[in-house]
């Protein structure tokens, strides 16, 4: 986003003599927007409808003069500098004004080289105090990102990156959507500002019924639509413009973060605070990939190079909790190779291996990139099919059976190895509303197949 152009600076000339009013508007009719008012109750008035950066004001004038014009401008508009004209000068009242808070003074008649001297210098002045207060509100920002160096998890970087960047463009109000890709199930958000209700209804609309395509959101700017104002404007909330952040990681980490206009409008320092947080934002998702990638390691079986058992019982944690939150429903599947010693006894435990990572291949095949595959033991694979019924879990297992016998598995060299499994099948929340009744609950029907005589499929409903 391309920063703002510096505004041009205001000027109030106030003056009962039009033709003063006339010359020092046209002397910084360059330099300056300028503005007229014949006596201190207008330039009241004008100041009250808009502020100005600068008041040059005569000292004698009918109604209120110009020192009472000076106190009620320090006393109601603080950040306004004030320059006094006099056509008496004298020391003694060089100082009062500059005492009661005037940036400068001017004798009548005024010479033009000496207007401009001083008010360039009030505006340069000026300049320098706003740049010194961006300056600190960077450093500010800058310093409060060190809280992010703290996360390592991507969910809690958009939480903190939500936070930091309502503080740093002073708002309180904003959402957090994010996705990890690799975890397509893992669909996240955070609010700020919203109510219970209105949280819950934004949650339903944007995670639930439908999701954000990240990839279309393009890079940080204000927008007044989309697919955040729509589902606001679907639970009759007012939206008004917003600040849009995408928040993407290196790998697979992938957001946005929603910051809400109030009634001011954002500035370009808001921005510029904005960018900064993100930019360190940014590289806290890439610490967090870093460390979940090396974490994912860990849970990785080195045989099949599929999930191991640690992850598995962390994955159905995961899913039974989804599943109770959104009210759907979760099959567990468990599948057992019949007769896999022979194979290891008649061709050797390397074979062995590469007919286990081929049926994790066939196996992967068989399922959806949501669901999540295991090896959790030995000759023993464990699939969680997200969002699926009963039904239909027994659907797929039947066609997973199907497929690996007819999969011929290489040898060696020799004729090829026929292979059948016996798979069991539970359901959430049929047969269990949590991971050890659902684990359990499947592996005595993978064991009731068994019993059946092998090479078929069994529901825990036949316990």
């Amino acid at each position: 986003m391309l920063p703002e152009a510096p505004a041009r600076p205001r000027v109030l000339v106030v003056d009962d003599d039009r033709l003063n009013r006339e010359i020092l508007r046209d002397v910084l009719a360059d330099r300056a927007e300028v503005e007229c008012a014949a006596s201190a109750e207008a330039a009241l008035e004008a100041l009250a409808r808009r502020p100005v950066d600068l008041v040059i004001s005569d000292l004698t004038m009918p109604g209120l003069s110009g020192t009472a014009l000076l106190e009620r401008v320090r006393r109601e508009h603080p950040d306004t500098d004030f320059v006094l004209l006099t056509a008496h000068a004298s020391v003694e009242s060089a100082v009062a004004a500059l005492r009661m808070g005037a940036a400068d003074y001017l004798t009548k008649p005024v010479q033009a080289e000496e207007l401009v001297l001083v008010v360039e210098r009030i505006f340069s002045r000026r300049r320098l105090l706003a740049e010194n207060v961006r300056l600190r509100e960077a450093l500010q920002a800058v310093e409060s990102c060190r809280t992010l160096l703290r996360c390592l998890d991507p969910g809690e970087v958009y939480a903190v990156a939500l936070d930091l960047l309502l503080h740093a463009v002073g708002r309180d109000r904003g959402l957090a959507l994010f996705r990890r890709t690799s975890l397509p199930s893992s669909d996240g958000v955070a609010f700020r500002g919203f109510d219970e209700a209105e949280a819950r209804g934004l949650r339903r609309l944007l995670v639930v019924e439908k999701q954000v395509d990240f990839d279309l959101l393009g890079a940080s700017r204000v927008v007044a639509e989309g697919p955040v104002h729509e589902a606001l404007g679907a639970l009759g909330l007012a939206a008004g413009a917003a600040l849009v952040v995408p928040l993407r990681g290196r790998e697979t980490e992938a957001g946005a973060i929603w910051l809400f206009e109030d009634e001011r409008p954002l500035a370009g320092a808001d921005l510029e605070r904005a960018a900064l947080v993100t930019a360190h934002a940014e590289v806290a998702l890439h610490n967090a990939e870093r460390y979940h990638r090396a974490k994912e390691r860990a849970f990785i079986d080195d045989v099949t190079e599929v999930y191991n058992a640690r992850f598995l019982l962390q994955a159905t944690d995961r899913e039974v909790q989804r599943a109770e939150r959104y009210a759907k429903e979760l099959c567990v599947v468990f599948l057992d190779l019949d007769r896999f010693k022979s194979v290891n006894d008649q061709h050797g435990h390397l074979v062995g291996s590469q007919v286990l990572r081929r049926l994790s291949q066939v196996l992967r095949e068989c399922i959806r990139q949501v669901d999540t595959l295991a090896r959790y033991g030995g000759d023993e694979f464990t699939i969680l099919l997200a969002d699926t019924a009963l039904d239909d879990g027994l659907h797929i297992s039947e066609r997973i059976r199907r497929t690996v016998a007819e999969t011929a598995f290489e040898s060696g060299g020799g004729p090829p190895i026929r292979l059948t499994i016996s798979i069991g099948v539970a359901a959430y929340p049929l047969h269990g509303r949590d991971r050890t009744a659902l684990l359990d609950a499947a592996d005595k029907a993978m064991y009731r197949a068994k019993s059946r005589g092998r090479n078929c499929v069994c529901s825990a409903s036949e316990l």
